[in-house]
């Protein structure tokens, strides 16, 4: 349990600044991780529907990240959407970046989704010895 609150807040803060960074600032966006083409039938560069509907979907998860923190009771529902969604989000990174599709700065973001992953794995071991023990 020690591990949880402090993975839902680190995980949660992540996802919410990865999910909104696009929303406010598609250029800056793009700096980093290279141009996008989701807007090339209307060609307004704020019409980019992919990247804000990742970002909206990344921000309601990083939210629910931050609401399961702040309850400070842990809910395996939560675990569950935290490896799930960093793993879709590895697989999304490397496929992708293995096309050629989005850039290589990508793969950072896998191997923090990695680093996600493996601290949820620990935190729900440590869950399980917790409720064997008793």
């Amino acid at each position: 349990m020690q591990l949880y609150r402090p993975l839902c807040w680190v995980q949660g803060a992540y996802f919410l600044v990865t999910g909104i960074w696009p929303l406010v600032s598609i250029e800056t966006f793009q700096l980093v991780t290279g141009r996008k083409t989701d807007h090339l039938v209307t060609g307004r560069e704020g019409d980019h529907w992919l990247v804000n509907t990742v970002g909206v979907l990344v921000i309601a998860i990083g939210t629910t990240f931050l609401f399961g923190a702040w309850r400070r009771a842990f809910s395996a529902e939560v675990a569950v959407l935290a490896i799930a969604s960093a793993i879709g989000l590895i697989c999304i990174d490397v496929v992708y970046c293995a096309r050629g599709t989005i850039s290589a700065v990508y793969l950072v973001d896998a191997v923090l989704q990695v680093a996600f992953v493996i601290a949820w794995g620990i935190c729900l071991f440590g869950r399980l010895r917790e409720t064997s023990r008793k």
